[in-house]
Order: C-alpha cells, then sequence, then structure tokens
C-alpha cells in the first residue's frame, strides 16, 4: 500500500508543477447583444434565444389534447461563421422535434465566438419547458459544453528549451461523462438518473449494466450535476477534496484521472461475541481515453475486514475447497487476527467502440441484467470474473454477448489443489416495442472445462440458440436457461417491470397440477415509482420474487449457476419468495435509503448428501431431491426472513462518490429448526464510515 500513496503523491506533486496554459475565450453575440459588455455576453445570449423560442414556437395539437407536461433537450452549436445548427434533440412526441428544428431554422446569423481572437465553434445544451413558460419567468438556462477549439502548437513555444519533449496539454474537461466507461454500479447512484432513462429516455435500454456515460449522457447531465453540488473554496486542497479528482490530464488526443479508493468503517453487532466490526479498504482507481474510440480503467484494493457475525458465519460457509474463506461479493480471503479477514481485490477493463453501433469490452468485473433491485437472470452479488462482451445497438434493439470465465472453488471438485475452471456465454435482446414497452429476450449457457473440453467455440457464436448447441453436444455438457424481461412506461413517474427465468419445464407436469420437481422457473414483479408523492428526489420501489426448488441446479454438480460458491442471479440461490421495499432519497450532497424485505426461504434439515436436497442449494444434484412430485416454494427447513436496513450520509466527493455514511442492519432469522445454514438469529449492526462507493455491497443473505 505504500507504493500506492507514493504513486498518488508523485502524479499530486507533478500536477502542482505542471505548467498552466491560460486561455482568452469570448462568447457568440447573439443579435441585440453587440452593445452589451462581456460579463453580459451570456446572459443577453441565454434571454434572446429564449425571447425567441417562446414568440415562434407553436405547440402542436396532440401536445395539448394529452396535456403533455415536460421538456425538450436540444444539443446545437455556433460555428465560425455564427450559423446557430441544432446537433441533437429528444423529445417525446415527433411533432415537438420537427417544430424545434423549425424554430432553430428561423434563427438569425450571429457574431461567432473567439478563442484567442480567432473563430470557433461553440456547443451548448437546453431544456425547454413544456407547456412553454412566460418570458418574464423563464428558467430555460441554454448551457455551454466544451468548446471545439484550435489549440495552438505549444511546441514551438518549448523546442528553445526540451528539444525533445513534445507538450500539448489543456485544461481537463471532465471527459468521462461522454465516454465509453461504464458508470460504477450501485444501486443508490443509479436512481439518482433512472427517471431521466425511463422518462426522457423514448429509446433507452435500462436492463444490462452496467451503463455507459454515453448512454447516459443522452438524458442525464452528468456535468451540470457535478457542478451544481461544488463547494469549498478554489484552494487546491479544497477543490481536490470536495470537487475534483485527485489527479487529472488532458492532452490533445487522450486523458486519464487517478483517485484514491477508501471504505473505512467501524461499526458494531449486538449478536457477536467479538467487540466490534470493522472494514479497512484503501487502493486506487485510474481511468482515462485514447482517442475517442478507446477508454480504460482499474481499480486495486487492499483490505482487511470483521463483518457481523451472521456475514462472518456466511463468508465460512462457502469456504474455498483449501479451506479459505470467500468475503461475499469480492473473493477468496485469508484468515486476519481474530474473527477477521484479509481480502485483496483487483479490477478493471478496456472499452473500445469501433463505430457507433458496437462496442466491445474485456475485463475482470461484475455484469447486471434487470430493472430491479434482485435479479434472476444475471446479477452482481458474485466476486469478480473476467469476461468479454459485445454491446450492439441499433434502431430499437439493443443486443449483449457477455462470454465469462468462472471456477468452481468447492473441494468435490479440486484436482491437486487447482480449482475447476467453468465457462458461460448470455444472450441479451432488448428491443423497444414502443415508447412505453420494452421486451428483453435471454438465454444463458453454462459448461465446465472437463475432459479438458475448454473453452467451447461452439458457444463463441453472438446469435445461435444455445439450447440447440446444448442438445448437439449432449445434454450433460452444458446447463442451459431461458428467461425473459419486460418494462412497462405506466406514465414518466412510474414503471412496471419484470422478470421470467426458466431452467426446466414439463407442460404436462404443469397441466397435471402435480407441482413436479421438474418445474424450475422463478419470477420477479416490482414497480417504481419516481417522485413520489410529489417530493422531488424521492424513489419509492416495491419488488417481488419467487423461484422454485432445484432451480439453477443441475445433476452434475459442476453446472450449477455460480461463481466462487456464490450465485450467479438471486443472492438466496432458489426455493425462496421475496417481497422488498425500498425508499431513496437525495438532496444536493445529503441522502438516505431504506430498505425492507420479507421473505420465506425453504433449507435442507441438514448440511450432509446423506440427507434429501429440498432444493434452495443450488451446488448440490438435483438427483438428491426429496421428491418427485408436491414440490412447492418454502419446503423443507421453512425459515421467515426479516431484513431491514436503513442508511444516511453525505457526498463529500461527487467526483469520485467519497461518501460519509452511517447504516443500522436488522436482521431476523426464523427457521423451523436449527441448522449450520439457518440458525434462529436476531441481529442489530451498526455502521459508521467513510467510503468511494464503486459498488453494490450485500448483506441481505
Amino acid at each position: 500500500m505504500k507504493y500506492c500513496c507514493l504513486i498518488i503523491f508523485t502524479l499530486a506533486i507533478g500536477l502542482l508543477n505542471a505548467q498552466t496554459i491560460e486561455t482568452y475565450e469570448k462568447p457568440p453575440i447573439f443579435t441585440g447583444c453587440e452593445g452589451e459588455p462581456i460579463d453580459d455576453l451570456k446572459a443577453c445570449f441565454n434571454n434572446k434565444l429564449n425571447q425567441h423560442i417562446f414568440n415562434a414556437f407553436k405547440v402542436p395539437q396532440i401536445v395539448s389534447d394529452e396535456a403533455y407536461n415536460g421538456d425538450i433537450k436540444i444539443l446545437f452549436e455556433v460555428d465560425k461563421d455564427g450559423q446557430i445548427n441544432v446537433l441533437y434533440i429528444d423529445a417525446v412526441y415527433n411533432e415537438l422535434k420537427d417544430e424545434t428544428k423549425r424554430v432553430f431554422e428561423e434563427l438569425p446569423k450571429i457574431t461567432p465566438g473567439t478563442y484567442n481572437s480567432k473563430p470557433t465553434y461553440f456547443q451548448y445544451s437546453l431544456s425547454v419547458k413544456i407547456p412553454l413558460v412566460n418570458p418574464e419567468t423563464i428558467t430555460n438556462t441554454v448551457k455551454p459544453l466544451p468548446s471545439v477549439k484550435e489549440v495552438e502548437d505549444l511546441n514551438a513555444l518549448v523546442s528553445h528549451e526540451f528539444d525533445s519533449v513534445n507538450i500539448n496539454t489543456t485544461k481537463y474537461e471532465k471527459l468521462e461523462y461522454q465516454s465509453q466507461l461504464n458508470i460504477p454500479f450501485t444501486h443508490n447512484y443509479y436512481a439518482q438518473f433512472d427517471q431521466q432513462m425511463n422518462g426522457l429516455g423514448t429509446n433507452s435500454h435500462t436492463a444490462a449494466k452496467p451503463f455507459m456515460y454515453s448512454e447516459v449522457a443522452k438524458y442525464y447531465d452528468f456535468k451540470a450535476e457535478k457542478e451544481a453540488l461544488i463547494r469549498g473554496t478554489d484552494s487546491w486542497w479544497s477543490r481536490k477534496l470536495y470537487n475534483e479528482h485527485l489527479v487529472a490530464v488532458q492532452g490533445k488526443d487522450y486523458w486519464f484521472t487517478a483517485d484514491p479508493i477508501f471504505d473505512l468503517q467501524v461499526g458494531k453487532d449486538t449478536e457477536a461475541d467479538f467487540s466490534s466490526t470493522f472494514n479497512n479498504t484503501r487502493g486506487i482507481l485510474v481511468q482515462g481515453g485514447l482517442g475517442k474510440k478507446f477508454n480504460f480503467t482499474a481499480s486495486v484494493y487492499e483490505s482487511q475486514g470483521r463483518f457481523a457475525q451472521y456475514f462472518n458465519e456466511y463468508a465460512e460457509s462457502i469456504a474455498a475447497g483449501n479451506g479459505e474463506p470467500i468475503v461475499p461479493g469480492r473473493g477468496l480471503a485469508k484468515r486476519f487476527k481474530t474473527n477477521a479477514y484479509d481480502y485483496p481485490v483487483a479490477e478493471g477493463y478496456l472499452s473500445y467502440t469501433p463505430s457507433k453501433y458496437i462496442n466491445i469490452q474485456f475485463g475482470h468485473g461484475k455484469n447486471f441484467i434487470g430493472d430491479g433491485y434482485r435479479s434472476l437472470l444475471q446479477s452482481d452479488v458474485t466476486s469478480p470474473y473476467p469476461f468479454l462482451k459485445l454491446n450492439t445497438k441499433f434502431w430499437k434493439i439493443k443486443y449483449t454477448n457477455t462470454w465469462m470465465w468462472l471456477r468452481d472453488v468447492r473441494p468435490e471438485v479440486t484436482e491437486d489443489g487447482a480449482f475447476l475452471t467453468k465457462y458461460m456465454a448470455n444472450h441479451y435482446l432488448s428491443w423497444n416495442v414502443s415508447k412505453r414497452l420494452n421486451i428483453g429476450l435471454f438465454e444463458s449457457v453454462l459448461w465446465a472445462n472437463d475432459n479438458n473440453r475448454g473453452f467451447d467455440i461452439n458457444y463463441l457464436n453472438p446469435v445461435i440458440f444455445y439450447r440447440a448447441i446444448e442438445f448437439s453436444t449432449g445434454q450433460d455438457a452444458g446447463n442451459a436457461i431461458l428467461g425473459a424481461s419486460a418494462k412497462y412506461k405506466w406514465n414518466n413517474k412510474v414503471n412496471i417491470y419484470g422478470q421470467l427465468i426458466v431452467d426446466e419445464f414439463a407442460i404436462d407436469d404443469v397441466t397435471g397440477g402435480n407441482k413436479s420437481w421438474r418445474n424450475k422457473f422463478g419470477y420477479q414483479l416490482g414497480v417504481k415509482y419516481f417522485e413520489a408523492f410529489k417530493v422531488k428526489n424521492l424513489m419509492l420501489q416495491l419488488e417481488y420474487n419467487r423461484v422454485r426448488p432445484y432451480t439453477y441446479s443441475h445433476n452434475s454438480i459442476v453446472l450449477n449457476y455460480a461463481h466462487n460458491n456464490q450465485p450467479m442471479a438471486h443472492l438466496w440461490g432458489a426455493n425462496f419468495s421475496e417481497a422488498i421495499v425500498i425508499g431513496r432519497y437525495n438532496y444536493k450532497r445529503w441522502f438516505a435509503d431504506a430498505k425492507f424485505i420479507f421473505g420465506k426461504r425453504g433449507f435442507d434439515f441438514n448440511d450432509g448428501t446423506d440427507f434429501g436436497n429440498y432444493g434452495s442449494n443450488i451446488y448440490r444434484t438435483e438427483d438428491d431431491r426429496v421428491a418427485n412430485v408436491g414440490v412447492t416454494v418454502g419446503q423443507g427447513n421453512t425459515t421467515n426472513v426479516f431484513q431491514a436496513d436503513v442508511m444516511a450520509g453525505y457526498i463529500i466527493n461527487p467526483v469520485s462518490n467519497l461518501r460519509l455514511f452511517t447504516n443500522v442492519t436488522f436482521r431476523n432469522y426464523n427457521p423451523q429448526a436449527n441448522t449450520a445454514t439457518a440458525l434462529n438469529t436476531n441481529t442489530s449492526w451498526f455502521n459508521v464510515g467513510l467510503r468511494t462507493d464503486l459498488f453494490n455491497w450485500y448483506n441481505d443473505f
């Protein structure tokens, strides 16, 4: 860790000593603003443009008939000749787009903006409220975007002093917010632009996560969000602590940033036999871009932690074959001091966009498919893994292919101290049927590296049906799963979503009503309510998940739907039903979350293989099932579960997402019989900490 600190310190000193280049720019001058002082030109431009829109804009009849209340997003530029050109318009109705184009075509040519006294381009974004606002009280704000500037070649200025050095640096312009980098996936942060993606995003695709910044930037202004939260002074320490990346460097065709990572917590578990809980994570996050098509990011964590007793017990219950515990969601760990763990983690990926239709990512991390808190298709509850992902987007279609390299670390499949490698390939097709309805189709296949089979090239085909391949290679050669998702926008405030997962299905058994074990499926239903009860930035969510016994398992124990002894889908495996109520609220830098889970699970009465498999443990072979018919959700050691999590905090730095928080967890487990995996517990876990929030922590297993 001392080397990471040295790197950060060195980069920071370099930034302080870097040469700064003063630039001089003058904004475009709207017709009628020629006599205004230079400091008032932007305000005059804004007022004149809004006045023109208000006077010239004719609201289409369909908009008035449907009493539409919303806005139009406009991106436009003023070129070197003073011509105003529309680059992009987003609106619910095509009629609004056409009318906006007409109004902007009527704008007069104006005096162009200048950079170092030379005419140049200026780009702006504008949000126009519908119905139109009276010009006396109009609030539509024209926001300048990074200008296309003709930066002077500095080589000539410094060649007399450094003959072999080329310098061409500029002020950092927050380029990550338009890049092909992924937005770090946390439910809390994604909730801030979820409404914009679902409300304004009439052709957005919201299930396959994480999102790229370039996808969301069409509907959500990240720069404006960060600028609205600026606080502190102009001193270097204040800016770096509250508002900026620690290191930010930008050149002509490249940029990169670097930030420290922290997760420092201390807490108390009322049920534990040790004095306190803690987590001590230090690390570094680097991200950047080379040109417009290539981006990269990497993060390295070094951590030690002692968690609540139930959390530690779960880490021990999923220990690897060599006895090493596994910290849920993070990975293999070593025991550290008393009841604590040492767990290093590294994540990163390369992102390449050869055309506007395709993005390719290769790295080590996690993925998620769904619009809910849980996913029955693919979730991020497991440890990071190597993956190759291909995103193809055109028309109303987004097609996501993901190939993953996974591990089975149980002693049953460990050979000569080496863990078993297995592979997974996913297809997810998202189709926006209309402005309100989205349908997704999912298929996945998992196969093991047994008999030196290795990575089966059959599954590399991004368009073929995996079920057909599984049948041709042998039904026991892989575990294929089918699924579907749907989302319906009731209105701009309410979204309804759902998922269906099918592992195995027998129509005869369903119609016969015998509740056969072969009906291995699950479903999810949920609803999101944005600006609930007219409270801005308040989101309420209700979700129900139900998965039948034996789903995700297989008659070959290595073909379970899991990685590192953690499920690849729902955290609870199978044989459960669950209702979740979530509330999220943010105000400026303050935030608060509340989550309540009510569930019923059916465990085995004993973990030994000499007892029957009731269908909860996806790692057991389904051949050990307790019955062929009469199989119901919650069978076996029926356990009632209640968990409540309440969190509140303050965002110290919105750019790095560094947060000060406090969290309280109440957890009650009430099994029919006490076993190693289902203990009668009643836990209260209190935490306070400082965290760089870059991924989801799940403690509700």
